[in-house]
């Protein structure tokens, strides 16, 4: 293996919650290491939205610029790489990669996101993040008035179904199965004239990513131009969680107001952290983590 290197911080994850950690860090001259595995889990969306000066871009056009303005500071360093291994040492915190490279450092941050677990539908992942979306925030005004299913059942797709119905009068939800509602929430339903549809769903039938229409189990058919739908999730790295940090009953990693974990010297931004996926939040968060990781170091050493 190769000579530790050694930084003042280590972030685990270069898209917008890391790069704008790095960023606050940077402007405070402390020595970082991005280590990303170029691999963000919204890079089959072609249009980032709900982001002031950004509304419309592609994501990935405005990650690489994020990044070219980061690395103009130069005690930041980028390297595209899969960290693998990680554990507490005397001086803070060593890092392995996936190459084999060895880093040390006094603080971590972990901007690692999550990772969608994609349902047994063909078609389903072809679709994620261009016809089939997550949230009303980001993608739901360019889907307005359009033929809309909801993939979700109980308080997940009355939630959904409550927030679409805004944007379209043409909702249907599929629950996958028998209906899990509360009497009053069935109630509502049917007073927007929202149609529930129980039969599993077997196929999503699309263009380039685009729903032309899902296939039921049954073998009956609907048209629709747009799927929300409420997945699962689970960490995209594990290595928090190796290093002792707490999840919260949903699953994200626990943090306190000032982005910081259960473990001392280990802080946590981006959506790893919160269910309100977003790029603009994702950068609050990352701006935070890195001015108080930088206060923080500025203590231990002034």
């Amino acid at each position: 293996m190769a000579d530790v290197k050694y930084f003042e911080v280590i972030i685990i994850g270069g898209s917008y919650a890391g790069l704008s950690a790095a960023m606050a860090l940077g402007r405070s001259l402390r020595k970082v290491l991005i280590i990303d595995s170029g691999l963000p889990c919204n890079r089959q969306t072609p249009y980032s939205h709900n982001f002031i000066t950004h509304d419309g871009e592609k994501p990935s056009e405005i990650s690489e610029k994020a990044k070219a303005e980061v690395l103009k500071y130069q005690t930041v360093s980028f390297l595209k790489d899969i960290a693998t291994g990680a554990e507490k040492v005397d001086e803070g915190f060593k890092i392995i990669t996936q190459s084999g490279k060895a880093f040390q450092a006094k603080k971590l941050i972990f901007a690692t996101g999550i990772k969608d677990i994609m349902p047994d539908i063909k078609g389903f992942a072809a679709c994620w993040g261009i016809s089939v979306i997550h949230c009303p925030y980001c993608h739901g005004y360019e889907f307005k008035d359009k033929v809309t299913g909801i993939l979700a059942n109980g308080a997940r797709g009355f939630h959904l179904a409550s927030m679409v119905s805004n944007l379209t009068d043409q909702v249907t939800l599929l629950t996958n199965g028998k209906p899990d509602f509360k009497e009053e929430q069935t109630l509502k339903l049917k007073q927007h004239d929202i149609q529930i549809v129980e039969t599993a769903v077997k196929t999503i039938e699309h263009e380039d990513g685009f729903i032309r229409q899902v296939i039921f189990a049954d073998g009956t058919s609907k048209p629709f131009e747009a799927l929300y739908a409420a997945l699962p999730f689970t960490q995209h790295s594990n290595l928090p969680i190796s290093l002792g940090c707490e999840l919260t009953e949903h699953g994200h990693i626990k943090v306190g107001s000032f982005q910081e974990t259960n473990i001392n010297g280990i802080y946590a931004c981006g959506d790893n952290t919160n269910m309100m996926r977003s790029v603009a939040l994702a950068v609050s968060t990352g701006s935070v983590a890195g001015a108080v990781v930088n206060g923080k170091l500025v203590e231990e050493n002034f």
